[in-house]
């Protein structure tokens, strides 16, 4: 006989609290809303989820891809997961209770979707979730500086942890999790955020055990209200000597070839420069020592005007022969406004030309910034006689093609 009602059971689909940066991320994508979030947690409402796993694959943390089995008429409710600060232990369930079959398939067909997501070919294995918020790694900050001029309206600082003798090790495109101290207004403990890192995979200075973030001090929202961003302002008033605890690292799919004669595009605007940095240093290092991988580059990045823009000056210096830099102001005094997607189409041609070889493309920065650079992409291939929708698809399936926005 069948089990009742009373003993079918349910794969439930939960979002760790102690991992969710709260990027929204995962609400966003979900197609039939089934996520939810209050000014603490994300959370999924079990009688909307048929757990298509949409969601999974773009989560930066892996928060999202957690499962606990529960009798069909008792999950955990949405109003239960909102006061969690973890996730609660698997319950032993009765050894003739039945898990439905059409989520075992439901299940095993999204998970063909993660392909979708995957990172290059070549890419080095990286290492995920060494240290979590229980526990934590615990660093020293040896530099804090600022990139953007003095009397610029962004306060973007370049920061150098490091580990000592402490085993982290990290990929040029991952990112580490900080912990601000204090608690939040409702008295528990500040949530982790997350930042990439900016340095490449040997150290932020080569041999030594460090890395660097690229931090934007929050003091307002999208929209230009005044706002205190926790994270960003406790990093961006750390001193040298100061300790800063971590976790992580996180991150498996945006992440640079390590085959020769890879082309690697980049677009980025504001902070969306710490990975593109960490991968044009590591490229660089290698030219310098002769083992050189080929491969062209090319970097398209964004600011407001060049004294907003973080590296700028380093960029400069780089040689032409090394990385074909495209710079788009769009409030500069000297110039006509310009972002990012219009020096794509003005470079159309070679991008085109790399579109239609062994080229990997990596965006990074504001949401806002996603549509135009789509359409640029269609455009410069409309021109090229290039068939856009098809090359995305094959650059995406390939590991070739990511974006991380915020």
């Amino acid at each position: 006989m069948g089990a009742s009602e009373a003993e079918v059971l349910l794969k439930q689909h939960l979002i760790d609290p102690e991992v969710c940066i709260r990027c929204n991320t995962c609400e966003e994508t979900c197609p039939i809303d089934a996520i939810t979030h209050d000014d603490r947690n994300y959370v999924v409402d079990p009688s909307i989820c048929n757990g298509c796993n949409a969601c999974v694959p773009p989560c930066p943390t892996g928060s999202i891809d957690h499962w606990r089995t529960v009798l069909k008429v008792a999950p955990y409710s949405v109003d239960e997961q909102l006061q969690w600060d973890e996730l609660p232990e698997q319950a032993e369930m009765a050894a003739h209770a039945s898990l439905p079959d059409v989520l075992e398939t439901n299940q095993h067909n999204a998970a063909t979707s993660h392909t979708s997501l995957q990172a290059p070919e070549s890419a080095i294995q990286p290492h995920l979730h060494l240290h979590d918020l229980k526990n934590p790694l615990t660093v020293t900050v040896a530099g804090n500086f600022r990139l953007t001029d003095t009397d610029a309206e962004s306060d973007i600082r370049h920061i150098v942890l490091d580990f000592g003798n402490q085993i982290f090790p990290l990929l040029e495109g991952q990112s580490v999790g900080v912990i601000p101290p204090g608690v939040d207004a409702s008295g528990k403990p500040h949530y982790l955020r997350m930042y990439s890192v900016a340095s490449a995979r040997d150290g932020e200075r080569e041999g030594h055990n460090n890395f660097a973030l690229t931090v934007k001090r929050v003091v307002s929202d999208h929209e230009g209200k005044p706002v205190h961003g926790v994270g960003s302002n406790y990093l961006c008033d750390l001193q040298k000597g100061d300790k800063v605890q971590i976790t992580g690292p996180y991150g498996a799919s945006f992440l640079m070839p390590n085959h020769a004669g890879s082309n690697l595009i980049m677009i980025c605007t504001g902070t969306g420069a710490a990975p593109m940095r960490g991968m044009t240093e590591y490229r660089r290092r290698l030219q310098a020592k002769g083992a050189g991988v080929g491969g062209k580059l090319m970097l398209f990045f964004g600011a407001r005007r060049s004294g907003e823009l973080p590296y700028f000056g380093p960029l400069l210096k780089l040689p032409p022969d090394f990385i074909d830099v495209h710079l788009a102001f769009s409030r500069a005094d000297d110039q006509a406004r310009a972002y990012v997607q219009d020096k794509l189409l003005e470079a159309g041609a070679a991008v085109a030309q790399l579109l239609q070889s062994d080229t990997y493309i990596y965006i990074c920065g504001l949401k806002g910034m996603e549509a135009g650079v789509m359409e640029a992409f269609q455009a410069l291939c409309d021109k090229a006689g290039i068939n856009w929708t098809a090359c995305h698809e094959k650059m995406v399936s390939e590991g070739r093609f990511h974006v991380e926005t915020y």
